[in-house]
């Protein structure tokens, strides 16, 4: 059974999407909704749509930032938006001294200025409800990409799958139930032996530069530079690289050019391939954490009543 969100003030900045599916559904739980960036809703019943991050954190409760978060100069992205919405030390100020900020994933600014404030952050794709979820459309629409890409089947290719994370695992078991080889790299042990008994070709990251040459697609899901100019220059040069990690990615995309291997940087992908079934994720999660986070205010002060 959902939480009901009676009466919550939450403020939902940028985004995508995603977000148009998010709002609504908050919506019929209860929740008075500020938004900025998001022009395109004016006139919703219970939403208040504003140009800026000041006007539209106002009494708000919750802030929602977009699941991509806030780049390293505070800029939010927001497609919609009429202004640029940015936070900075001074927008953040203007936050309710016990909002509780919302983010996909918080890059160093972001954590810093809500350390300096004193604000909560809850980083939702490290939460294994988000991720496992999020694992499905970001899989799907790599593949997509790679089918869009180069000139073969996925069936009977040689994919490679860098890192047995969330979407690896999912990635790499669509690409065989496509007829794909596919071969995945892990560390661990118990991941190589987990890889191998899903019917897959387990690959320690030493073992690369001997095999690399096979490959006909490679998909990276590791935030670490992996796909460095040594190992492509093993590559095979027709080789599609699809990078699913956040920027800046695995890959030395500038040695990938100067080797003529086309490589793509993709993350973000379940808001642009999928944003109907990305929207119905956060609207499936989103009121789970507000939920935990409004039981955890009545426990630790059970004379706070204003949920």
């Amino acid at each position: 059974m959902q939480v009901r969100l009676d009466d919550v003030v939450i403020a939902v900045l940028g985004g995508d999407d995603r977000e148009l599916i998010l709002i609504p559904e908050l919506c019929k739980l209860g929740a008075v909704i500020r938004t900025a960036g998001i022009p395109v809703l004016t006139g919703m019943e219970g939403v208040s749509c504003f140009d800026t991050v000041k006007e539209a954190v106002a009494g708000a409760r919750f802030v929602i930032l977009p699941m991509f978060g806030v780049d390293e100069q505070g800029l939010i992205k927001a497609k919609y938006a009429r202004k640029t919405l940015i936070v900075n030390r001074e927008v953040m100020s203007l936050f309710p001294p016990d909002a509780i900020i919302m983010v996909g994933v918080a890059r160093p600014l972001l954590k810093e200025l809500a350390a300096q404030q004193g604000l909560k952050l809850i980083e939702m794709l490290k939460r294994d409800d988000v991720t496992i979820l999020n694992a499905i459309p970001s899989a799907e629409g790599a593949i997509q990409m790679a089918m869009e890409a180069v000139p073969i089947t996925i069936h009977g290719s040689n994919c490679f799958v860098f890192g047995f994370g969330r979407t690896g695992m999912t990635l790499a078991r669509m690409l065989k139930g496509i007829g794909a080889r596919t071969y995945v790299t892990a560390r661990k042990p118990a991941d190589l032996a987990r890889i191998s008994e899903m019917g897959l070709i387990p690959l320690t990251y030493t073992e690369l530069p001997a095999v690399i040459h096979k490959a006909d697609i490679i998909f990276n899901t590791v935030p670490a530079i992996i796909l460095n100019e040594d190992l492509l220059k093993l590559a095979n040069p027709g080789v599609y690289i699809n990078d699913l990690a956040s920027a800046p990615g695995g890959t030395d995309f500038a040695a990938a050019a100067e080797l003529g291997i086309k490589a793509v940087l993709a993350p973000g992908l379940p808001g642009i391939v999928a944003p109907k079934t990305a929207g119905m994720i956060l609207a499936r999660v989103v009121p789970s954490i507000i939920g935990e986070q409004m039981a955890l205010t009545s426990s630790t002060n059970p004379e706070v009543n204003r949920f």
